[in-house]
């Protein structure tokens, strides 16, 4: 395919796949359960956080979570008590526990108390044209408290070489706007045009097939890869291919035959 027969290709398959129907299968649904910002923000980050492994076992532990948290996330991380870690007694998802959980709470707490809230956080390093700094600078000001090295696995680093998908994911949810009611377009002090495509398996082999990326390796660098090419198709808006990206490569299995 020559650029525009891309371009066609793949505005077409994010419009198919861009819809209120794809929120069913997606761990965005648990967001959507609120409509209060700071609910949605907080549930959304959580959600991200834990968003690896089987789908089924991501929405039943975020839906578990969000329950833990009594159906209101802000209220509760605002009012959250070291006293209160035995209701978090047994949860897991895959590697992230109780006691990462534990932090979590504590340090949105303190971001929330303290810095202006997430949305505050990740604006303050935001450019034009990138995220990845501020996702850099985000991880320093959300591991300023006292905690377990362990923990700081579970918020990726992209400075560190990594793809940084879930955080990547989570800021599309929030800053990209699609009209369709699926991401929330709720941060207004970033720019879709500084956002990151979440790279992972599916987008990535679909990218690779499709000739908009090179390198093996689902890292920092093949990120900056394929974003370079998508914002040569759509640069005010390139994450929306994540759509088409994502979509094609878990559905449309034949598509890499």
């Amino acid at each position: 395919m020559n650029k525009k027969e891309l371009q066609e290709f793949l505005d077409f398959k994010t419009e198919q796949y861009n819809q209120p129907e794809f929120i069913e299968t997606d761990p965005i649904q648990i967001p959507h359960l609120f409509s209060k910002k700071e609910d949605i923000e907080i549930s959304g980050f959580l959600t991200a956080t834990i968003a690896w492994g089987n789908r089924k076992s991501i929405l039943k532990n975020a839906r578990n979570l969000m329950e833990l948290l009594d159906m209101s996330p802000h209220e509760f991380v605002l009012n959250f008590k070291e006293e209160e870690l035995d209701r978090f007694q047994g949860f897991v998802h895959r590697t992230f526990n109780e006691i990462d959980l534990h932090y979590f709470l504590s340090s949105l707490q303190h971001i929330y108390k303290n810095h202006g809230g997430l949305e505050e956080v990740f604006s303050q390093h935001s450019t034009p044209t990138s995220t990845q700094q501020a996702i850099h600078e985000f991880k320093k000001v959300f591991f300023e408290l006292p905690h377990l090295k362990r923990t700081q696995k579970h918020v990726s680093d992209p400075l560190k070489n990594s793809a940084a998908k879930r955080i990547n994911m989570y800021l599309r949810w929030m800053v990209r706007d699609d009209n369709k009611g699926v991401d929330f377009g709720i941060w207004k002090n970033i720019s879709p045009a500084a956002l990151s495509c979440p790279l992972d398996v599916h987008s990535g082999n679909i990218a690779r097939r499709l000739k908009l990326l090179k390198r093996k390796q689902n890292d920092a660098k093949a990120l900056i890869e394929l974003d370079t090419n998508l914002r040569k198709l759509d640069v005010q808006d390139p994450v929306k291919y994540d759509y088409a990206l994502f979509g094609i490569g878990a559905f449309e299995k034949d598509f890499l035959k």
